[in-house]
């Protein structure tokens, strides 16, 4: 293989590697309140047992 094939592979992998990095980065986390993560579980909870009867 020609040195500039692997040269457009390896920029094609920085890219993919740094996009993934730079999504990591500027995530942050959502500040809910104690209300909403109590409704958050309880409707997981409930879905859990639904597909635990259907699946």
């Amino acid at each position: 293989m020609p040195w500039y094939a692997w040269l457009i592979i390896l920029l094609a992998f920085g890219s993919i590697v740094s996009g993934l990095v730079l999504l990591r980065d500027s995530a942050k986390p959502l500040p809910l309140t104690d209300e909403q993560l109590r409704r958050i579980h309880a409707r997981n909870t409930e879905a859990d047992s639904h597909d635990d009867k259907n699946g």
